[in-house]
């Protein structure tokens, strides 16, 4: 065969898609609609039906916007439901901005401590290249967050509103990763003169002082306290004063944030099951807790998942959330598209292939908020709170089908009491240590 593509196997191409009477009815479809539109089954929504067994009420959908924080959107709509309870409210959000800065000021202490740790590194390696490809990305995992919180705490949002840079992230992330390399620049320049290491981290003191500066600009001032003002469902008035960030939380949240662990599900060969992992040069808060995950079976996660919210608690979740899902509709389904009978091929890489050809990862965290159990007592379909506004899917609300979660749902965070003794011992065991670009320490975004 040929290294090159002749004119004659062109012509044999044209006489092949001419064969079939389909090819130019759907071409004229595609090129007139869109792929999606047309590979779209009508059977997707007759299956995934907004009805479950169990569900919860998690009160309005929040809206990340133009910015990557759906983790911190997951995590704080599981956080508020709390705060809800006590105080018996219809309705609340926690600020978002707030622990959106101080990811911003950690993960930059984080970077340039990485890049303290690899002087010695040639700054084309791998390694280098990797801490200076996306030293302040939005996205995070949820022992990032559970880092912040642990630090800072949270407010309400009424205490910190969102700012036109924490909803449109794009610049203000522009300008402070130009920062950080520049930054990494000069501490690679001092450490060759000779610098020892007190002084270079002197330097970074410096380099941390103006982007606290930067992010004060953008994103406002943190509070260190404020009064939180609100009326109840009953419509009596609620003032909380002169209260601290750290207090709220432990009073008006409390979740135990050391009894959740990152469940995941990765089914390929280096990553065996019933062992846990880390991933190196992975996080945000520096001597924060390492991220960790427990591999287990896509079925250990459904059951695990199944029995929190029969508890009515709510699960924090990470998939692949545009493979094989209809924003508009809100539904995620392995049927949701037809686009082996649209182009005539098939796509038969399995989860773990599609893990170890980048072909899929963890791109989007969301919150399992109901289960619909089938009279055999298996889930079908789940009840997904996303974080893109009311205007997507169902007032917000996506459904997924249970054999989309099997195939592109790969992380889930689960309270240490619904873990069997088996599982809880497997979590003190010696992590096992990936790679930095390893597809299982992925964002979030």
């Amino acid at each position: 065969m040929s290294k090159t593509i002749k004119t004659s196997t062109i012509r044999e191409f044209r006489d092949n898609f001419s064969e079939s009477d389909k090819h130019p009815v759907l071409m004229n479809s595609v090129v007139k609609n869109g792929i999606q539109e047309c590979g779209y089954t009508r059977e997707t929504e007759v299956k995934n039906q907004f009805e479950f067994s169990i569900s919860l009420n998690v009160g309005k959908v929040t809206n990340q916007k133009k910015s990557g924080r759906c983790w911190m959107f997951a995590a704080l709509n599981i956080m508020r439901l709390e705060v809800m309870k006590k105080l018996n409210l219809e309705n609340m959000e926690l600020s978002q901005a707030y622990p959106l800065f101080w990811d911003k000021l950690e993960k930059s202490n984080f970077f340039l401590e990485n890049i303290l740790e690899t002087m010695d590194e040639e700054v084309d390696g791998r390694v280098v290249s990797f801490l200076l490809l996306d030293p302040l990305a939005d996205g995070g995992q949820w022992d990032m967050f559970a880092n912040l919180i642990r630090k800072y705490g949270v407010v309400p949002k009424e205490a910190m509103p969102e700012s036109k840079s924490s909803s449109d992230t794009v610049q203000m992330d522009k300008l402070l990763t130009t920062k950080l390399r520049g930054y990494a620049c000069e501490l690679r320049k001092a450490h060759g003169s000779g610098e020892s290491m007190e002084e270079l981290r002197r330097r970074k003191e410096g380099m941390l002082n103006t982007l606290y500066r930067m992010l004060c600009i953008s994103l406002g001032e943190p509070p260190q306290k404020f009064t939180y003002e609100t009326r109840d469902k009953d419509d009596k008035f609620i003032r909380i004063s002169d209260m601290e960030p750290r207090e709220f939380y432990e009073k008006y949240v409390g979740l135990e944030l050391d009894q959740y662990v990152s469940i995941i599900n990765a089914p390929t060969a280096d990553k065996p099951y019933h062992r846990t992992f880390t991933v190196q040069y992975l996080g945000n808060v520096r001597e924060g807790e390492r991220v960790l995950y427990l591999n287990l079976p896509s079925e250990e996660l459904k059951r695990l998942a199944v029995e929190q919210l029969k508890q009515g608690e709510s699960v924090w979740f990470g998939s692949d959330v545009d493979k094989f899902s209809s924003r508009e509709t809100g539904i995620m389904a392995m049927n949701a598209y037809d686009y082996e009978g649209l182009f005539s091929t098939d796509f038969p890489m399995d989860k773990a292939e599609r893990l170890d050809f980048g072909e899929s990862l963890m791109t989007h965290a969301m919150v399992l908020t109901g289960v619909n159990i089938d009279e055999q007592g298996n889930p079908n379909r789940w009840r997904v709170e996303n974080s893109w506004g009311e205007d997507r899917g169902r007032n917000g609300f996506f459904v997924m089908s249970d054999d989309w979660f099997d195939q592109y749902t790969y992380q889930i965070v689960i309270h240490k009491k619904f873990l069997s003794g088996e599982q809880l011992k497997m979590l003190k065991a010696e992590p096992i240590v990936l790679k930095p670009w390893d597809p299982i320490g992925s964002l979030a975004k």
